[in-house]
């Protein structure tokens, strides 16, 4: 049993499980009794406590994380490095590692390998905006949460670009699948670095296959420096042309070629997602434009025999390239012989010292424990308590006087010497054989099982099997079966009921469909539906943009589905409206805004027409508008405003009719004058529409 499990660190942190293991470090879930939350801790190996390189790199781990504050990193609560343990407290993450979702998936779906991808490229970004590099991008350092969030982790090798850059020659660095050409050859690496390695996760995702894999690290080393992957396309012909190039455009050999920052190759996909048959001009980015060249063969030199053309293609260090004058010329066979022998000592020269970087880099020198003493305990307490993975190898004595399956001697003797972790040591067994048999546990409950194997010195390994017969929690068999004889210490293999297995249903796709239509299609299969809305989306109001878990993903019924919807709010815009004023106004007027049948108190004022030709109205809003102008009760103008697209639109115009300030000399004798111009002589005076007089 781990020694940490059980624990409480600082009188704080509980230690319940250990959920992950890596090469300088373990990882454990623990419950933080303080905050009362769950937290995980990055506990330093103690192999490496006296170890400054290693030290140096946690310490910059938890420097670098800390730095950062994005939904997309894990986020840093606590650090201790004292000098019997170091670790770091961080966000505790209830998930899988996207390598886990590749393998369980295969192919990802485009729409959801974007769906990731952005959020890794959003999290870099970040970074790199604080001057952080992360250089050790891959599937297994990204977390994938039920709610299709990702989380970027493990920042141990991450270096700050205003420092010095360590490189392959102080040790490797990243993994080799994912590594970046220049990170391989220990160049200088920047933002640029992280992005290829973007690149070949999303070729991973689209594709189910890695861009270049072999049977060594030193193999797939060397094709990240020269060879060419094949086109996604090749492998995966459904994945679109654009998305493509924006994959290939990313795993460009030389930096410069690439995307230069992550906020570049977001912007590019986002151009991409709203218009999927998009077909990027990137020029001559993927493909050997450089002119053809005339290479002399050596077998054609010695002859003097015409030049044979050769394109450059993808070509390296060690192609022979020679101008027209230097191809007039003829070498000596010795020249050639010379060459060629330089050339092969120098690539084994490379090779060699790729192995020998791999070779330190994956191997960790096994550390000095002192023997501990076995004397007394049962063979399966020993491998319970096995910390230091030793191997065991069992011999049989018989002693009357001690209990059977009891160790009673062992070599090397305990506390007698130092010895290396995962030694061999030597444990002799009170009994007159080493076979004990299986004992009779089906029916049993789980831990009346495992006790029972226990008391007969054997090692019980739980295997849960779907099975409506036998009762949730209760055992169904074993192997080996019961009354087989078999060595004490050994595993036995114990089969329990974990009753009827959920119904399972398969994800649709719903991106597009409006929120109604969305729910329907996922409440008919059984599942239960949540709702957040995207204030920053530009898609119609309840367009579903996202799902998670995501489409296509089988999951038991009555799981909770998070669909992400648009706000409508995406669209949110400031336009103006310029109103011409009437000229035929002599006075002031009284301007009313109506916006959507509601006055504008803003702009209800006094406007003097003769001085101001026009008047500026600004809104702001989404969606669409409609705007009435009034000016002295009058309806003068009408406008409809959409907000997507900024646009407006004068839907009617109306004349403004002046008030008159003649003297009226009496209301008879303008009535007789109205009446004079106004009438017909077939029309009656009731025929004729009074009106207001002044």
């Amino acid at each position: 049993m781990d020694k940490y499990i059980g624990k409480r660190l600082d009188g704080r942190y509980e230690i319940h499980e250990l959920i992950g293991v890596g090469g300088m470090a373990n990882v454990y879930r623990c419950t933080d009794t303080i905050d009362d939350r769950e937290v995980a801790i990055k506990i330093l190996k103690d192999e490496y406590l006296n170890n400054e390189e290693f030290i140096r790199r946690f310490k910059n781990e938890s420097k670098a994380i800390a730095m950062l504050s994005h939904q997309n990193i894990v986020k840093v609560y606590d650090v201790s490095f004292g000098d019997m343990i170091q670790y770091i407290v961080m966000e505790y993450i209830d998930g899988i590692t996207l390598k886990e979702y590749i393998a369980q998936q295969g192919i990802i779906e485009w729409k959801d390998a974007l769906h990731l991808t952005t959020q890794v490229l959003k999290a870099l970004q970040h970074a790199h905006e604080c001057g952080i590099v992360h250089r050790d991008i891959k599937p297994q350092n990204i977390m994938l949460l039920q709610d299709g969030t990702i989380k970027v982790t493990d920042f141990g090798i991450a270096h700050f670009s205003d420092n010095a850059t360590r490189t392959m020659t102080e040790q490797a660095i990243g993994s080799v699948h994912y590594i970046a050409p220049e990170q391989a050859r220990g160049d200088v690496t920047d933002g640029k670095t992280d992005i290829y390695s973007v690149g070949v996760m999303l070729y991973e995702m689209l594709t189910g296959k890695l861009p270049f894999d072999g049977d060594s690290a030193v193999t797939v080393a060397l094709m990240q420096l020269q060879s060419t992957p094949k086109r996604p396309r090749e492998i995966n012909p459904g994945i679109p042309i654009g998305l493509e190039q924006i994959t290939m455009k990313a795993m460009q050999k030389v930096p410069s070629d690439r995307y230069k920052s992550a906020a570049e190759m977001l912007s590019d996909i986002e151009r991409y997602r709203l218009n999927p048959t998009i077909v990027f001009n990137y020029g001559s980015s993927f493909v050997d434009d450089r002119p053809t060249r005339f290479v002399a063969s050596l077998k054609d030199t010695r002859k003097g025999d015409t030049r044979q053309v050769e394109n450059t293609g993808n070509y390296n260090s060690e192609d022979e390239f020679v101008d027209d004058d230097e191809d007039k010329k003829q070498r000596k066979p010795s020249y050639y012989a010379v060459k060629g022998v330089l050339i092969a000592a120098v690539a084994v020269c490379v090779i060699f010292l790729l192995i020998a970087l791999f070779k330190g880099c994956s191997s960790t020198q096994p550390k000095d424990v002192n023997v501990p003493n076995y004397i007394g305990k049962t063979l399966v307490e020993a491998k319970e308590k096995n910390e230091n993975n030793f191997v065991f190898e069992i011999k049989s004595k018989y002693d009357e006087s001690k209990e059977m399956g009891v160790i009673l001697e062992q070599d090397p003797e305990p506390e007698s010497m130092k010895i290396k972790s995962g030694s061999t040591i030597t444990l002799t067994v009170n009994g007159t054989d080493t076979k004990v048999s299986t004992p009779f546990v089906t029916n049993f409950g789980e831990k009346d099982a495992k006790q029972a194997l226990k008391d007969k010195n054997l090692m019980a390994e739980i295997v849960y099997v779907e099975n409506l017969k036998t009762p949730k929690g209760y055992v169904i068999d074993t192997f080996p079966k019961a009354g087989v004889q078999t060595m004490i210490g050994s595993t036995v293999y114990v089969y329990v009921a974990n009753g009827q297995k959920a119904e399972q249903v398969v994800l649709p796709s719903v991106d597009g469909l409006l929120l109604p239509e969305a729910k329907l299609n996922l409440e008919e299969l059984g599942l239960t539906v949540e709702v957040q809305y995207d204030d920053d989306s530009k898609e119609a109001k309840d367009t579903v943009l996202a799902m998670s878990p995501l489409q296509y993903g089988k999951v038991e019924k009555e799981t909770k589905v998070t669909l992400t919807v648009s706000s409508g709010k995406g669209d949110r815009n400031t336009v103006n409206i310029y109103v011409d004023l009437p000229v035929n106004a002599v006075d002031s007027v009284e301007m009313t805004v109506i916006v959507d049948g509601a006055i504008d108190p803003q702009y209800s004022k006094t406007l003097v027409p003769e001085y101001n030709k026009t008047c500026t109205l600004e809104f702001t809003g989404s969606g669409t508008s409609y705007v009435i102008v009034q000016l002295d009760g009058q309806v003068y103008r009408e406008y409809s405003i959409d907000f997507s697209n900024s646009t407006v639109t004068t839907t009617a115009s109306h004349d403004y009719i002046a008030d008159t300030t003649s003297p009226v000399e009496s209301v008879t004798d303008a009535t007789d004058d109205f009446y004079e111009q106004n009438t017909n002589p077939d029309e009656t005076v009731s025929d004729i529409t009074p009106v207001n007089i002044y």
